[in-house]
């Protein structure tokens, strides 16, 4: 096969076949190995496994190479559970038994800290999730724009591919009763084919009414006694089983002696503002989008909650109008995956809460910022995975922080 025009053709030729002797994975849950020192990365090979392997890429300092044979297996090797594992881009450990994805998320958010902070770190055991498979509760299958006499793919990206779409038509990680809804879903997208001017991506979310196709209808979940309605479509933790555990960790953390208030920055709709209301006087949940705003001010009052109020915060005075006293302050931060910008942080520092959780899907940008606070005046109690996503690279973090 001829090479692309791009190709590096040092040091392996195109589709050159190597044996490899995996060391380690990668935070985006790879295998890694060495070839004379040369680094060479390998999706679905295992640490401790030889396998052989065929180049695809060669950069400046290392090559990706596809997975051929495993020549010699991990005794953590399993059988995936989907016979899409490997040719569907959305799960990356269904191949390594359960405990060991557990390891390496703490391994992998150690070195991460340890990288970042530059001294080591104690990390936590990750907090398994009660459930391993048909756990998600949201799906939003892709599809591309319909090519005349091809078959509509209606799935996740292929792996290892930017825009070509697999087609799932069954997912071993959603919830039995979205897989029950799936087909239909899948029908009424391919009767409308023909009308179908672009790509787009479907929603499967369900709730205790069920499973929703519309990202508009309003949904309900618990949280331990707690209800939170909000938009199907709208951004809410995709792992029920493990959530009551997650949430009630992340209060655990802000109590301590002498504190009595506690921000929920980046609130959404509410959920640890009103799940911490009845361990502080008063609560207050901080938000730059309305509609959460609108929707956490709701959710207090269906829960009957009087001690949390809601706050619109502008981006440059998030924390204008918390009249909290600092030094009897918690405050729980959840911020999206690309973390705190450095204005944020400069008012987090400003306003001196005496003790933070910070809460985290992508412990890459939270090492960062933990950086920023660990310089100025903050310092790391503990530090906490979660795994509300088994079978994949993903961790949720919670790192918990004192004032000095």
């Amino acid at each position: 096969m001829n090479a692309p025009k791009s190709f590096v053709p040092e040091p392996f030729d195109y589709h050159e076949e190597i044996e490899i002797a995996i060391d380690t994975l990668t935070n985006l849950g790879v295998g890694l190995g060495r070839v004379d020192s040369w680094v060479v990365m390998v999706p679905f090979a295992l640490p401790g496994e030889r396998v052989r392997a065929r180049v695809f890429r060669n950069y400046k300092n290392y090559s990706e190479a596809d997975l051929i044979e495993v020549l010699q297996s991990s005794p953590n090797r399993v059988e995936p559970g989907c016979n899409l594992f490997g040719i569907c881009g959305g799960c990356q450990y269904q191949h390594l038994r359960y405990e060991e994805q557990l390891k390496w998320k703490q391994s992998q958010v150690k070195e991460l800290f340890e990288k970042a902070l530059g001294h080591s770190v104690d990390v936590a055991p990750t907090h398994a999730s009660p459930q391993e498979y048909h756990y998600r509760s949201k799906l939003t299958p892709h599809y591309p724009k319909p090519r005349k006499g091809e078959e509509l793919p209606i799935g996740f990206l292929r792996q290892g591919h930017r825009n070509r779409i697999v087609d799932v038509p069954t997912c071993p990680i959603a919830m039995h009763s979205i897989n029950e809804a799936l087909p239909s879903a899948r029908e009424q997208l391919a009767a409308k084919r023909s009308s179908l001017k672009r790509g787009g991506t479907l929603l499967l979310r369900a709730t205790k009414q069920g499973v929703t196709d519309n990202p508009k209808e309003t949904v309900s979940e618990y949280i331990g006694d707690k209800v939170f309605q909000f938009e199907a479509g709208s951004f809410f933790q995709n792992n029920p089983y493990i959530l009551p555990e997650f949430v009630d960790y992340a209060v655990k953390e802000a109590r301590s002696e002498g504190i009595h208030y506690l921000i929920d920055a980046y609130c959404g709709v509410g959920v640890f503002a009103l799940c911490a209301s009845e361990h502080f006087k008063r609560c207050a949940g901080v938000e730059v989008s309305a509609s959460a705003v609108r929707w956490a001010g709701g959710n207090a009052c269906i829960n009957g909650i009087k001690n949390c109020e809601f706050i619109l915060g502008e981006a440059e005075h998030i924390f204008e109008e918390v009249d909290f006293p600092s030094s009897e302050t918690a405050m729980i931060i959840d911020p999206p995956r690309k973390g705190c910008d450095e204005a944020f942080l400069k008012q987090l520092i400003a306003f001196g809460p005496k003790r933070l959780v910070y809460v985290s899907c992508d412990p890459a940008t939270q090492a960062r910022d933990l950086t920023f606070l660990v310089g100025r005046g903050y310092t790391i109690e503990r530090i906490q995975p979660f795994d509300l996503f088994p079978q994949t690279r993903h961790i949720e973090n919670i790192v918990t922080l004192r004032a000095d």
